[in-house]
């Protein structure tokens, strides 16, 4: 069943990010100017009176307040994005580790089971690949091909099985192929994990609440510019947070270092690389080996 997305989540997740930025930027403006306008019609509603003072020290205290709450709001946001990427990035090493570690654990069955998962961990590796950088268009796609990819490494693993299943080696090459399989859900579900629909609004509206705030407080040609500079850092910040729970399509995405170094390592050294295996042998290896 497909996962379904909020209207708000795909105007963050799948807008252009220029266009967010115009967006969110724009709103906060407009709420100051909003502001700025109630502020003109208040004075120009009232004669100065001794309370002027008064509300004048008061409105200082009440940016102080808001600004330091959408401060601790923004930041509360930031670390659950963040939170977020970093599972994103840990997953990437995860699962290089099982596919490789399942590579070279395949170098131990006999032909042509060898050869054949060897190729098809390889293919799937390059599929995992691509998907971290793939288009909502061809995101599908791949995705098909991967969970096809995942289908065909089990069924091979399944006609393997008899020829080391008398072998110490067959049960940790079964839980290698597993990890193998249990990182691709786990890499799926960590794409799939942003930052809730209702904490972003609960956020817009509160940073368009604090533009209407400093539209009506800051006054004077420094208060507007101060205004200004305010207004563009939360923008900013906001912005920044939406980048990083975008994984495919923001500018900061996790590092795939370590599937190009595992996509190196397997096109460079095929099956042939480690030697032949006698037909219907297999070596032992030792438990709690790293290969």
């Amino acid at each position: 069943m497909p996962v379904t997305e909020s209207p708000l989540d795909r105007l963050l997740l799948q807008s252009p990010f220029w266009l967010l930025g115009i967006l969110i930027l724009g709103a906060m403006i407009a709420a100051a100017l909003i502001g700025w306008r109630a502020r003109l019609w208040q004075n120009s509603a009232r004669a100065n009176s001794p309370e002027d003072d008064i509300g004048e020290r008061q409105e200082g205290h009440i940016v102080a307040a808001v600004l330091g709450l959408l401060a601790l709001l923004t930041g509360f946001t930031f670390a659950l994005a963040l939170e977020r990427y970093d599972t994103r990035r840990e997953r990437v090493l995860s699962e290089a580790n099982a596919i490789g570690t399942t590579y070279l654990r395949t170098q131990l069955l006999a032909e042509p089971y060898r050869s054949r998962i060897s190729s098809l961990l390889t293919d799937y590796a390059d599929t995992r690949l691509q998907l971290a950088s793939a288009s909502r268009t061809n995101e599908a796609r791949l995705l098909h091909r991967n969970d096809r990819s995942i289908i065909e490494l089990w069924k091979a693993t399944v006609a393997a099985f008899p020829t080391v299943k008398p072998y110490d080696f067959s049960n940790s090459y079964i839980e290698a192929m597993n990890a193998v399989i249990d990182s691709d859900a786990a890499r799926k579900v960590a794409r799939k994990a942003h930052v809730p629909s209702e904490v972003y609004l609960v956020l817009l509206l509160y940073q368009f609440g604090t533009g209407f705030v400093l539209g009506y407080v800051l006054v004077g040609r420094n208060g507007r510019i101060s205004a200004i500079l305010l207004i563009v850092l939360f923008s900013t910040a906001l912005l920044l947070i939406i980048d990083i729970d975008r994984p495919t399509t923001g500018w900061i995405r996790e590092s795939q270092a370590p599937m190009i170094r595992l996509q190196e390592f397997l096109h460079a050294n095929p099956p042939s690389t480690f030697g032949g295996q006698l037909p219907g042998t297999a070596l032992r290896v030792p438990s709690g080996s790293g290969g």
